[in-house]
């Protein structure tokens, strides 16, 4: 068995991986830490486990005796972490955004403070599976994408690894309360929030240099990307619209068969008309679709679980690749539906 820890388990991402991995076959679930609940038995934050994990939070682990450490910490917290933990011998997925953007100025830039680790930010591999399987395979340290760029760039990165896009990109995206995190904010206050529908960050996103990270490196060239997020009434659940203009002229049949040849043997993206996001809660899965609406212009439209696809799950799936393990271990169910 593998043996496995998560690093700040109190918050909504912490316990959707611990959820995952307690019933992972081949994962053992070692230790949680949080330091606000130390002491205090995992079941009773997440009354969802009871009868699944029979552990008590720890403070902290150190790595060692464990193969895998999941750090579900806030931006700025892991780089202090992971130095110790790679020493220990452990491999680490990281799923703040520490470690995605692989230039130490952009992340001073956009998340307002230093890189103290620069070493370890030039060895982290950007953990998103469907495009790197086999560098995360091989790593020891793996950046957890963020939700939106997971689930933006899925549903472009066809366009963009084939060079069909003429210009920038426009991605209007809409997400559920659960991305702001446990912690309770005037912005996702039920009262404000729960009959709305609110841009936030407009030009400001931290995603956004992950996103256009992400095309450029498809593409070979610098990607324009135009990012506006918004805040829906629904807990969990994310839906992409992104416009973009082609190099070529493409009918709708063709540029699905760009995309059914991408994603070959891709278990967890899957084509559709338009894509609906309760086929996605509670899963591992990202749906995409497209339309063609008018001469080389094109709608693409892309939806996951923000806190499965986008952060937890995607996160298993990476500890899949880094062990060995099928990539769908622990993650092969539907989503809810309803």
């Amino acid at each position: 068995m593998i043996k496995a820890a998560v690093v700040g388990g109190s918050g909504y991402i912490g316990g959707e991986i611990v959820r995952l991995l307690s019933r992972h076959p081949r994962i053992s679930l070692e230790a949680i830490t949080s330091r606000q609940l130390a002491g205090q038995k995992v079941a009773d934050a997440h009354p969802f486990l009871r009868g699944y994990v029979d552990l008590t939070f720890n403070e902290s682990v150190d790595g060692q005796g464990l193969d895998v450490v999941f750090l579900a910490t806030p931006h700025g917290a892991s780089m202090n972490l992971v130095p110790g933990l790679m020493r220990s011998g452990a491999k680490v997925i990281d799923l703040s955004g520490d470690y995605r953007l692989k230039d130490p100025q952009e992340y001073k830039r956009w998340y307002g403070h230093e890189h103290t680790d620069p070493e370890n930010l030039g060895r982290a591999v950007y953990g998103m599976n469907e495009l790197y399987w086999d560098e995360i395979r091989e790593a020891d340290l793996v950046a957890n994408p963020g939700c939106y760029p997971t689930c933006s760039t899925l549903g472009l990165a066809p366009l963009f690894a084939n060079h069909l896009v003429e210009g920038g990109v426009i991605i209007d995206a809409k997400s559920g309360t659960s991305g702001a995190g446990a912690e309770p904010t005037k912005a996702t206050h039920h009262p404000n929030c729960g009959a709305s529908v609110t841009p936030y960050k407009v030009g400001t996103h931290r995603h956004t240099p992950e996103i256009a990270q992400n095309l450029t490196r498809l593409q070979g060239r610098l990607a324009e990307v135009v990012f506006t997020p918004h805040l829906i009434p629904v807990v969990r659940g994310m839906l992409c619209t992104m416009y973009l203009r082609l190099n070529e002229d493409l009918t709708k049949q063709e540029l699905l068969g760009v995309y059914t040849e991408f994603f070959r043997r891709k278990r967890f993206v899957r084509l559709t008309e338009v894509p609906w996001m309760q086929a996605v809660v509670g899963s591992n899965h990202c749906d995409v679709g497209l339309e063609v609406v008018g001469p080389r212009k094109v709608v693409v439209m892309s939806a996951i679980d923000n806190l499965v696809k986008g952060g937890a799950g995607q996160a298993v799936q990476n500890c899949n690749a880094m062990f060995g393990m099928p990539e769908e271990m622990g993650l092969d169910f539907p989503g809810l539906g309803v």
